[in-house]
């Protein structure tokens, strides 16, 4: 019995430990009116005048109040050849239909919070990328959105890698709803550098060179990433020696 309840409590500790960590730091926002949040430019991005190249570029940024204990809202910018506007592509509950595809800012502050860029493409490669992307959003399947498990918006960044070559970029541990799959329970990881198994975004396991090991329980993901000494952990996302800017490509 005493072994029973230590069990428990332990498990409960290390459901918990992420996202009290989380809270307590000051990357959320708590009690935030949406309508006061910042959403300026957070300077990651080149400006038009500046990069007459194509540019492709991932975000990832912690979701709205008590959704950013636990999790990261993720989109795609891209910028044409010699175009003076960004069109951000992205999920979002409050849009209908969900997915949509305009002129934004490409570094946009999520409701406050600060966006950490998770790709940057220029030149050719992004130009082939930017009209795979725009099939992709085309076919993308789902029509609803879901906070748990998906689909949402870190489904459709996922959607997107995977049909996107070009779209090299490993989604953080947070980004809740990328291993929501379709109508299977295998298929390769976002990466595609290895292969997930996953029951509806809510149970599964991956094994990736890019990912790591990661184990997903009810949405929330433990693992390790050998390969950059990492280490995943529910809340507080990916823990590594060093985790540098992506380089432009």
């Amino acid at each position: 019995m005493k072994r029973g309840l230590l069990v428990f409590i332990a498990a409960v500790v290390l459901v918990a430990s992420g996202p009290v960590l989380m809270l307590a730091s000051d990357e959320l926002r708590m009690g935030q009116n949406w309508r006061d949040a910042d959403r300026s430019s957070a300077q990651l991005a080149p400006a038009p005048a500046s990069e007459p190249r194509a540019v492709v570029q991932v975000y990832g940024a912690r979701a709205f109040s008590w959704r950013g204990i636990f999790a990261v809202h993720t989109w795609v910018a891209t910028k044409a050849a010699d175009a003076d506007h960004y069109t951000v592509h992205q999920v979002a509950g409050w849009n209908h239909p969900p997915l949509s595809s305009r002129t934004d800012i490409p570094d946009r502050r999520w409701v406050g919070a600060m966006p950490q860029r998770l790709l940057d493409l220029r030149g050719a490669q992004a130009a082939q990328a930017i009209a795979q992307i725009e099939t992709a959003v085309a076919n993308y399947p789902y029509d609803v959105y879901r906070i748990w498990p998906g689909p949402n918006s870190n489904t459709f960044v996922a959607w997107l890698i995977r049909h996107v070559p070009a779209l090299e970029v490993e989604l953080p541990p947070t980004a809740i709803g990328k291993d929501y799959l379709q109508d299977t329970v295998f298929a390769r990881a976002p990466s595609a550098t290895g292969y997930q198994l996953s029951l509806f975004g809510a149970l599964g396991v991956l094994a990736a060179w890019d990912e790591g090991i990661e184990i997903n329980l009810f949405g929330l993901v433990w693992g390790i990433d050998p390969a950059d000494l990492a280490i995943k952990w529910p809340g507080l996302g990916r823990i590594g020696w060093h985790d540098p800017e992506p380089d432009a490509r």
